[in-house]
Formats: C-alpha cells, structure tokens, sequence
C-alpha cells in the first residue's frame, strides 16, 4: 500500500532541500564532478550506438574518449587563445570606436554635434564617456571572472578531475541507471520512469540538439565574419552562436554588433556591410528551416522564457554551478508541472461532484 500523499510530499521534500543545502556549500568542490556528468550524460547515445555496432563499452568509451580529447586540444590551441585576444581587444578599441562614431557624427551632422555649443559639447563627451565606462566595466568584468575562477577551482585539478569523471561515469552509465531503477519505490516504480523518460527526452531535445545548433551557427557566424575580414568578428560569431538558444535573440544581438561594427570598418563600402547582414540573414534561414526542425523539433517543453528565469534564479543563488544545474532542474520542474496538472485534471477537485464524466473526454475537448 502507497504512503498517504503527505507523508510521500514531505520525503521528497526532505530529499530536494538536501539536494539544494548540497549544492549551496558544496557547490565549488561539485562544480568538476557536475560538468563531468554533464560530458558524460552527453557522451552515452553515441556510446550506446557503438556498442549496438558490436564494440564494448571500454572500447567505445575509450575512443569517444580520445576523439574529446583530441577536439579539446584543437580548442585550446587554436580557438580559445582567438576568442581571448580578440575580447581584450574589443575593449580595448571600445573609446576608440565610440570617438570615430562622435567624429562620423560631426562630419555627416555638424548641426547636431557642434562642439563650440554647449549641446554639442556634451553630447561629445557622453559619446567619449560611453566607450569609457564599457572598457573600464569590460576589463572588471574580464578581470572579476578571471578571478573568481581562479579562486573557486584549481585549474588544474578541475582539467584533471573533469575527464577522469567523465571517463568513468561514460563507462558505467548503464549500471548507473539500472542501479537507480533498482532503488525506485515499487508502487511508484511505473510513474517514476515515465516522468524520467520525459525529463530526459526533453533534455535530449533541448540540450543535445540545442547546443549542436549553437555551435553551428556560432561557428558559421565566425567563419563568415572573419571571411569578409570584420573586426572582432570571431567574438561576435561565438556570442551570437552561444546566446541562440533564445529564439532570434542570439541573431539580433549578434547582428546589432556584427551590424555596428561593420558601420565603422567599412563606412565608404557599404557592399560589405551588405554581406555582413546577409551572413545573419542566411544563418536565421539555416537555423529556422533546417538546424532546429531537426536537431530540437518542434515541441522541446521547455519554454526560452521558463529557460531563462531557472537560469537567473539558479545563478543569482548557487552561482556558475547553478546555471549548470538549471536546465536539468527546469526540465524535471516542467514535466511535473505538466504531470500534476494532469492529475488534477482527472481529480474530483476539477471534475466536481459529477465524478462520472469521463476525464478523457473533457481533456480531449
């Protein structure tokens, strides 16, 4: 016989407040552990797909392994050094580019910035003072995130201790699995591991496929970009791939500084701004018509504005590891949201005293 609904409240309660007094002091020493997992939980389709081809899963683990490995080098030694330089080097050129907009502006509209007028010369400051505040908050900020990291991880250690996790909880994913399904409560056994089925279908849909969406088109944006010889341009092309995950939002921020920059670099050929907005044009087409219908579909249940509040709250309370815990979190959250209000909908609170009407009828209609 099942606990009575309070009792079963109050043990998963008990259950996700430690989970949260877990995360909340020992989330610096979990942060290599989570993103371990995370690789991992990433990693097992193609794993399970070698296997179904007839490698063991040492083996299959074992290459996954070292083609990450090798993917991870490649980043480090070509990718990651770029991105750096080019960041430090936008806000170092960021007064820069705000003096040769207030300078464009005195040459095209000298009525609006006259400098020998009071308007004028304010408004010439503020343009100065904006380019000033965004490099001086820009290296802050660079330097406020390299610390922090510094002093919450050893790098090191988290380099070291990030593949070895991964490596083992790829190897023994299935036994995992299998060893929680062991644990479930019988009578709720069923009901369990359809709602797990669901979170992590929704995980899949989202994470896997989103990500390989992001990274597409944030290498796409890059490629471009540094084609046409843009400024910055592998930088605007990674945070715009990065932040695609909100629908048309990475496109626009992307395309307003892709858009921005190219207005300063290629003031007298107005051709290539053309190409720079036709680079986001074409990614947005190849992003809506045939990435996200294929990698995502259609119907993920994890809404971009429910994405961003876990996001947000997670991160404001349990800091980075809390991002990192938020999808997942967000995921479960939704797909017992959906459960319960099934529930309530074939309970007599919803149906009234008429018990006898057919709930899956009044679903259906």
């Amino acid at each position: 016989m099942a606990l009575p609904a309070k009792q079963q409240v109050t043990y998963w309660g008990l259950v996700s407040f430690v989970f949260l007094l877990a995360l909340w002091f020992l989330g610096d020493i979990m942060l290599p552990f989570i993103v371990g997992g995370a690789i991992a939980y990433g990693l097992d389709p193609l794993a399970d797909r070698l296997e179904a081809r007839g490698l063991s899963r040492a083996i299959a683990t074992t290459l996954i392994s070292l083609f990450a490995l090798f993917i991870f080098l490649l980043a480090v030694g070509l990718v990651i050094p770029l991105l750096v330089e080019q960041t430090l080097a936008l806000i170092r050129f960021a007064p820069e580019l705000f003096i040769q907009l207030r300078d464009g502006l005195t040459a095209r509209f000298p009525q609006l910035i006259d400098v020998d007028s009071t308007v004028g010369r304010t408004v010439s400051r503020a343009v100065v003072s904006i380019g000033e505040a965004i490099q001086a908050q820009g290296g802050a900020f660079a330097q406020q995130i390299a610390s922090s990291v510094v002093g919450v991880i050893n790098a090191v250690v988290f380099i070291v201790v990030v593949p070895v996790v991964a490596f083992y909880l790829l190897l023994d994913w299935d036994r995992m699995v299998a060893q929680v399904d062991d644990l479930l409560p019988r009578d709720h056994a069923p009901t369990v591991r359809r709602l797990a089925s669901e979170v992590d279908r929704t995980l899949a849909s989202f994470v896997r496929g989103q990500l390989t969406v992001c990274a597409i088109l944030g290498t796409f944006y890059a490629a471009g970009l540094m084609i046409v010889g843009l400024q910055f341009g592998v930088v605007v092309g990674a945070v715009a791939g990065l932040i695609s995950f909100i629908p048309y939002v990475g496109a626009l921020i992307g395309g307003a500084l892709a858009f921005g920059l190219a207005l300063f670099q290629f003031w007298n050929d107005p051709v290539w701004i053309a190409v720079v907005a036709a680079i986001f044009a074409a990614g947005q087409m190849l992003e809506g018509n045939f990435l996200t219908p294929k990698l995502v579909g259609g119907s993920v249940g994890l809404h971009p504005v429910w994405l961003l509040l876990a996001l947000s709250a997670f991160g404001a309370v349990f800091g980075f590891v809390g991002m990192l815990v938020a999808v997942p979190v967000a995921a479960m959250i939704g797909v017992l949201a959906r459960f319960l209000i099934q529930e309530y909908k074939a309970s007599r609170l919803y149906l009234g005293l008429e018990s006898k009407r057919d709930p899956d009828k009044d679903a259906a209609e």
